[in-house]
């Protein structure tokens, strides 16, 4: 390490703007010397002024233990004397550093001048896959003590111990990626780049530099292909002590489940007897677990994997990290798997490497390529969703990301996603999608064959994913971005550079680049025509507008000319642009490499144009298909950017079928299994829309006895009628239950809608009332972040309330205390004017069915167990299912919801009474 002297210094503050009065209340400073802690400094800071509530909960620094301490007036010189000569870390220094300085012009002191480095901007480089750049989770992760998180003392000594490991693991990169990395590094908001350059230095003179292989200069970490898939002769356990003295191994306090355990026997005798088989297991009966078992046991007998497919790649990696390591556990062998996602889902070397010629980046796209050269030294997958990168830096990584399959024998061998598929044989079990499995079907080369049986988790989602993966979604915005890159003949533009090129080695002249802005100008003429009208189309159609968002079939349209002729148009720009390039490539061998990269670059883009070009005619000028509907969407507010056109599937039972069909052939055992299988009365309503055969048999399995002795429904019937009161009123109404029910629970709420405009205004009115200003409220569609984001912060703070729509509904797992109610707002039905759902009502109508009782209603109770299904996830869970829609009592239909759900206690309550019956259960 140099010889530097490092202050790492955080501050505690009243608030952000030092401008408005804001003061710091503690101020530590931890120093390193040679590679250690040789001192530190802390104060507490009087701020002559009250400290806010929240920054009270949030540092636990009250009133009473600043009001003896210095105000900063009185230690700013000593501060400023401690500083001087130091390089300044701070774990954000736009924050500290800022304020800090601010604070030395307020008390006339010097302000400090030196070099800086932000330990964010570092450790999102140097550890580039981690969830979370929050100091507290980033100790976490490396084993960092911070007993005190939003304390400045233990918040200094823990960025000190980051920026430690930081510069540990800069010593552990190889010299080529250093080097890489070195170059790039003059463009960081901090003076990073000496650290890089410290490191080099070291790596240089040492003699135990990292040696990994390279692609065209770039070191990458192997993977470490599974051995050949050997035969082993163990046996499944017969008995049902054996499953349970097995299972034990895995689960300590495992309890004895008479359901789990058939449920296993069911796995093990499809795959087997090379049956097919439907099940429904309820939570908390162990489903993973429990086929994984078998089909561990089953590949090790058959010497040939069984394939594992699950609805997310969340899901998929969570049956990697968790459960495949308990069953090592528990069988004693080292069994093999293999996760395997979509093409796309991994880098790909050459376009990456390309990239890297290119010198006139972004500050976003030098900061991602950073990223992704330390992560490939350590990556053991090249998924490229293990980055954790900006929204401008996932751009990048869409580049980069691997599109096709061909590839120069070099890229072959470096390739993640060959290695991934050369795996899957010598694996016991192939963990991947429904997306990934169901694409497969299209493939020249099969890649889910030679395999000893299939596992569908999840499976009613087999039906989404079918419907998603056949759709088409033409974005206003998207198209514009991709016509945007080609660019236009001013300076930097990638049209001008190719311009440059074509001047240099074509001798065809500039006429071809005379006619592209020709093609060019009616091309997007013709476009923003189209956009025009979509935008100002008035749509008579009843429920076509939902407030500012207003949705349309395309036949209200379809017959305008003007789509034709956008095609027409098109077809003529990109000829143009496919002339250019053919010019260039016959002159690729005398090019440079940045060359090289820049004519790559513009067959990606002229490569997404023709994509888009053929979503076009897809949409707007096929219609031979009945089995699609087409719609459009827009936002009245944000026109034409919030334009989109959709063209998706009615049925997804045909699609999946083909695939069936194909793992027939296969001749192996396939069991389909979910916790929402059936619904009571219409037992194959699910397998219908998966196409499975009638012959099939379904076996459902029962929840283990008490395991929701600890639950309860309550139904609010002093709620008003949504159906006698206007939106605002009810919306007030449901506030009032909201607000009350949070605050005899403590929080750890779902509040579940089924209009996403409901939620807002909900949220908002309970927002402005301030009456939960002590809970963290979290709101689907309002908050920033991923469901998965949202469901973490959830879980971060005791008292939260979280509002979801749809997505919350389902495959959402919170266990223990964490979750303590979930309120349904109204049941979830489909909305009918929802266009996939229109046009699957009109089908039925059409063949003298009743889109009701066939359709809405079953589609609704299945939801609605999915809903409940949140709430307890193991027997020791308490936790209360809060019904606010009245109909689930006044209508018909509502026993058949009620009827769906466990053998609960239900009480008819007012809300009155409800809170109190709360209140006396958390009370006790």
């Amino acid at each position: 390490m140099d010889n530097r002297t490092y202050a790492v210094v955080d501050l505690e503050t009243t608030g952000h703007s030092p401008s408005k009065g804001d003061r710091i209340i503690q101020i530590a400073i931890v120093f390193i010397e040679n590679g250690i802690i040789s001192r530190k400094y802390a104060r507490f800071v009087n701020p002559e002024r009250e400290i806010p509530l929240f920054i009270q909960q949030l540092t636990s620094i009250t009133d009473n233990e600043v009001i003896s301490a210095p105000t900063f007036e009185e230690i700013a010189q000593e501060v400023s004397d401690l500083l001087q000569g130091t390089v300044f870390v701070a774990h954000n220094t736009d924050f500290d550093l800022s304020f800090l300085q601010s604070e030395f012009k307020r008390c006339k002191v010097a302000t400090w001048s030196g070099k800086k480095i932000d330990t964010v901007e570092l450790s999102k480089i140097l550890f580039p896959s981690s969830s979370s750049y929050r100091l507290q989770d980033l100790a976490e992760e490396l084993d960092i003590p911070l007993s005190t998180a939003h304390r400045a003392d233990d918040d200094a000594e823990a960025t000190a111990h980051l920026l430690l490991a930081a510069l540990s693991k800069l010593q552990t990169l190889p010299e080529e990626t250093l080097n890489l990395l070195h170059r790039r590094s003059f463009s960081l908001r901090s003076d990073i780049s000496s650290l890089f350059y410290e490191a080099l230095k070291s790596v240089r003179q040492g003699s135990n530099a990292t040696k990994l292989p390279m692609f065209r200069g770039i070191p990458y970490r192997d993977v470490n292909k599974p051995l050949s898939s050997v035969t082993v002769r163990t046996t499944f356990p017969i008995k049902d002590d054996e499953k349970v003295q097995l299972l034990k191994k895995g689960y300590p306090s495992f309890e004895y489940r008479k359901s789990q355990l058939s449920f296993m026997d069911t796995v093990w005798e499809a795959l087997q007897s090379n049956k097919e088989v439907i099940t429904e297991v309820p939570t908390g009966i162990g489903k993973t677990v429990s086929y994984l078992l078998p089909a561990v046991i089953h590949s090790l007998q058959t010497g040939k994997p069984v394939v594992i497919s699950t609805f997310t790649n969340h899901l998929v990696d969570k049956i990697l990290e968790d459960e495949v390591k308990r069953i090592r556990k528990i069988l004693d062998i080292d069994c093999t798997a293999t996760v395997l996602k979509g093409k796309e889902q991994y880098i790909s070397f050459g376009k990456f490497e390309e990239l890297l010629r290119i010198t006139d980046e972004s500050y976003d796209e030098t900061f991602t390529i950073m990223q992704v050269l330390v992560w490939l030294t350590e990556t053991v997958t090249g998924d490229v969703n293990e980055l954790n990168v900006s929204g401008g830096g996932q751009l990048f990584i869409d580049r980069i990301r691997k599109r096709t399959s061909k590839m120069l024998e070099d890229e072959r061998l470096a390739d993640y996603h060959l290695k991934m598929i050369d795996a899957c044989g010598n694996s016991n079990l192939v963990i991947t999608n429904h997306s990934m499995l169901l694409s497969d079907s299209n493939r020249e080369q099969k890649i889910f064959h030679s395999f000893s049986g299939l596992i569908i988790d999840e499976a009613h989602q087999f039906i989404h994913t079918a419907i998603r993966s056949n759709e088409i979604v033409l974005s206003y915005m998207n198209w514009k971005y991709v016509i945007g890159q080609i660019g236009s003949d001013a300076e930097g533009q990638l049209l001008h550079k190719i311009m440059k090129l074509h001047n240099r080695f074509s001798n065809f002249g500039s006429h071809v680049f005379d006619k592209l802005g020709t093609t060019y100008e009616k091309f997007t003429h013709v476009f923003d025509d189209v956009a025009y009208k979509l935008s100002n189309h008035r749509t008579k159609a009843r429920g076509g507008q939902h407030g500012n968002r207003v949705i349309f079939a395309l036949d209200e349209v379809r017959n305008e000319p003007i789509f034709a002729k956008v095609a027409e148009k098109m077809a003529e720009y990109i000829e143009v642009l496919q002339t250019i390039q053919s010019q260039l490539i016959i002159h690729k061998s005398k090019m440079s490499n940045r060359e090289v990269a820049l004519l790559s670059e513009w067959e990606y883009w002229l490569r997404e144009l023709k994509i888009k070009a053929g979503e076009w005619v897809e949409i707007f000028l096929d219609d031979r298909n009945d089995n699609f509907t087409v719609w459009i969407e827009k936002d009245k507010r944000s026109l034409p950017g919030s334009l989109s056109i959709v063209k998706s599937p009615i049925d997804a039972s045909v699609m999946i079928n083909e695939f069936t069909t194909r793992m027939e052939k296969e001749n192996i055992g396939i069991i389909w299994t979910s916790g929402t299988m059936t619904i009571t009365n219409n037992e194959r309503f699910v397998v219908k829309q998966l196409g499975i055969s009638d012959g099939v048999p379904i076996k459902t399995f029962a929840a283990p006895q008490h395991f929701y002795d600890k639950a309860a429904i309550f139904i609010v019937d002093d709620m008003p009628s949504i159906q006698h009161v206007s939106q605002n009123d009810y919306i007030e109404a449901v506030a009032d239950a909201v607000v009350q029910t949070v605050i005899a629970t403590g929080g750890r709420l779902f509040v579940l809608f089924t209009s996403q405009d409901m939620l807002r205004k909900t949220y908002e009115l309970i927002l402005d009332s301030e009456l939960l200003r002590e809970y963290a409220l979290i709101a689907q569609g309002v908050s920033s972040g991923s469901r998965l984001k949202l469901l973490k912060s959830f879980r971060q703070f005791d008292k939260s309330v979280l509002f979801g729509t749809n997505s919350f509904w389902e495959g959402v797992d919170v266990p223990g205390e964490a979750l303590s109610a979930v309120i349904i707002v109204r049941l979830p039905f489909t909305s009918p004017d929802e266009m996939i759902f229109k046009a699957r009502a009109a089908k039925l109508n059409a063949n003298g069915g009743n889109p009701f009782t066939e359709l809405a209603l079953p589609e609704a109770i299945l939801r609605f167990r999915q809903g409940f299904g949140r709430l307890i996830r193991s027997s020791e869970d308490r936790g209360f299912f809060i019904i606010l829609d009245r109909r689930i009592e006044t209508k018909s239909y509502g026993k058949s919801f009620l009827n769906a759900l466990p053998s609960v206690p239900i009480k008819n309550v007012s809300l009155e009474h409800m809170v109190k019956n709360l209140e006396d259960c958390y009370n006790e």
